[in-house]
């Protein structure tokens, strides 16, 4: 039982911290949206020049907020959910239930990690039309004990590159949010998983109190 606490403990200060990292990246990231729309609606309607960039900015910005804020949402319950079912279940049934599909959807989040890794790399090939970046950079580190590497734009085993100079940004910037939330998903799916083998070994009364963001219907 204490193996159990002990393997939970670090993916609850994972998911802690990178939900508070999400929380600000969104308020930022929201600010700016609506920064950068207000700019364009200024100048397409006000000024009848639009402008080039902001339509591309924006949906960085939506797509990068989007990536970090889900996880946290996942982990307070936000997520949309049709759960009469559970709720009518008894208390351990219900639990296995909750695993059950835990189990059902860190399969797909762990393809999705797949698919979203192929599809940054993908971005590599491409550039932004109107976003411009003030270096270029290429990173690679590999993962001890597995035959992996972390990488973003190039195919090295190991390396970090920082080259100062204007450069249109690759595309996989943009798409890395998707790979990136998926990861940070997996993580918080895993944490829910122990805290569910957790409750139904009756160690919930020893369990860290989630936040929750779903209101109790009447």
């Amino acid at each position: 039982m204490p193996i159990l606490l002990a393997l939970l403990r670090p993916f609850e200060i994972v998911n802690t911290a990178m939900g508070r990292l999400g929380q600000g990246v969104t308020v930022v990231a929201m600010a700016l949206m609506v920064i950068v729309i207000l700019i364009q609606v200024v100048f397409r309607y006000v000024l009848n020049n639009a402008l080039p960039w902001p339509d591309e900015a924006a949906r960085f910005l939506m797509l990068w907020m989007t990536g970090l804020i889900a996880p946290y949402a996942f982990r307070r319950g936000g997520f949309v959910a049709i759960d009469m079912v559970e709720r009518a279940l008894p208390k351990r049934v219900a639990a296995v239930l909750s695993l059950v599909l835990l189990s059902l959807s860190l399969i797909v989040l762990i393809v999705g990690v797949q698919l979203g890794y192929n599809h940054t790399m993908s971005g590599c090939l491409f550039k932004s039309a109107t976003l411009w970046m003030p270096f270029t950079f290429s990173f690679a580190m590999p993962l001890p004990g597995l035959d992996l590497s972390l990488t973003l734009c190039t195919k090295a085993d190991a390396a970090f590159a920082l080259t100062w100079g204007w450069a249109k940004m690759p595309l996989a910037m943009m798409y890395a949010s998707l790979y990136v939330g998926l990861i940070l998903l997996v993580l918080v799916n895993v944490e829910l998983l122990l805290r569910g083998l957790a409750t139904l070994l009756g160690l919930e009364d020893q369990l860290r109190t989630l936040p929750h963001d779903v209101v109790e219907a009447e």
